[in-house]
């Protein structure tokens, strides 16, 4: 074995023995938003940009009308120009509900520079802004349902904490073999990223959020401009925590209070997610892409080779190192209920997101840029 495998091999343990000591304790999968009640109940706009989600919409809604929180809360849905029956079901509930709790509003087309998802939130911010400002706005995806206690809860760590923005990485279907064998990696590669600790830190420049459900103080809104000072993102999140946290404090963590119904029902539509953003996340960089294949190749790829192929001391190195990334794997799998015998295949499910990384990067360089939901977004920018 060359001295050059066996640097590769220790090197490989060296950088797992930082993640488990050093990368503020990413792989715990915590915090979790703990169910309270806030001291005071101050109003709520909830903002839902909508485009073609008939399958999701009337459970999404009506999870939201049965929120069991005592202070003021108004819905807007903004409809993006979807093509089925999502606008028809929304005002139906509406109609039910009343126009005073639910009002569905018609998105006008998106301004050139802006991404559709945030321009219907701006629409749907500007409503609540004409009807009486409220000191908070919800934004949550039309896809994801609530549990009552919800918001009462997201209010209560605003509240008790005085947080500017307050955000959850939601429960995420894990059914089909594809999001069985994927999604709770796609969790842990997000906080191996975004080390939900650093977030959380307001001494630390790290900052993050989870779209499924932002709690947003509109003075912070205010502040950084309003959605118009990240119109162009497309990893609006991200870039919304990162906007806020410079002059406030943010929290990200984890919540059983908020699940998605967003289905990924083969391989491939997992790919086509990943894809979606991850040379954006590179900023369209082929030197960083090169990077993270080198690094991610070190980290998850290298080790299991060298515990099976190799010998001495690179076998052993390897074979610590392929011990560690299933130890630190293991919260992640629990939190979704999957078995621990899912844990040694991290490597593959790694090498399937590298992959799927550099298949983003290609549909960029062939100018196919991002495609989502019809919509195609060439110059799309975290």
């Amino acid at each position: 074995m060359s001295a050059a495998m066996t640097a590769a091999a220790l090197l490989a343990l060296a950088a797992w023995l930082w993640l488990l000591l050093g990368h503020h304790g990413f792989w715990r999968s915590g915090p979790v938003l703990p169910a309270a009640t806030p001291a005071a109940r101050p109003s709520v706009d909830v903002v839902v940009p909508a485009r073609d989600e008939a399958e999701h919409i009337a459970a999404s809604l009506g999870s939201l009308l049965a929120q069991d929180y005592r202070g003021e809360m108004r819905i807007v849905l903004v409809d993006d120009g979807s093509k089925d029956r999502t606008a028809a079901i929304a005002r139906g509930l509406a109609g039910t509900a009343g126009p005073h709790r639910l009002e569905v509003v018609a998105g006008a087309p998106a301004p050139p520079g802006w991404s559709g998802k945030l321009w219907a939130i701006a629409q749907g911010i500007t409503v609540g802004i004409k009807r009486t400002a409220t000191p908070y706005v919800l934004l949550t995806d039309a896809d994801i349902v609530h549990a009552p206690g919800h918001l009462t809860a997201l209010m209560a760590k605003a509240e008790d904490e005085e947080l500017d923005l307050v955000s959850e990485m939601v429960a995420l279907r894990c059914e089909s073999l594809a999001e069985r064998a994927l999604v709770p990696a796609f969790v842990f590669f997000f906080q191996l990223l975004y080390p939900f600790a650093a977030v959380n830190d307001p001494n630390r420049r790290a900052a993050a959020a989870a779209g499924g459900t932002i709690l947003l103080r509109r003075s912070a809104l205010a502040r950084i401009g309003g959605p118009a000072a990240i119109r162009g993102a497309l990893i609006d999140d991200v870039a919304l925590a990162r906007a806020v946290k410079p002059g406030g404090r943010i929290w990200l963590g984890h919540t059983r209070l908020a699940r998605s119904l967003r289905a990924y029902r083969g391989f491939g539509d997992i790919w086509r997610m990943i894809a979606r953003t991850a040379f954006v996340q590179l900023r369209h960089s082929t030197s960083l892409l090169i990077a993270t294949l080198l690094g991610m190749g070190v980290l998850f790829l290298l080790p299991p080779l060298y515990a099976l192929f190799g010998a001495g001391l690179a076998r052993a190195a390897g074979l610590a190192a392929w011990v560690l990334a299933v130890l630190l794997y293991l919260p992640s799998l629990r939190r979704y209920d999957r078995s621990a015998l899912w844990a040694p295949f991290l490597p593959l499910v790694a090498g399937f997101y590298l992959a799927a990384t550099v298949g983003s990067a290609w549909d960029y360089w062939r100018g196919r840029g991002t495609v989502w939901k019809g919509r195609s977004y060439r110059g799309a920018h975290p």
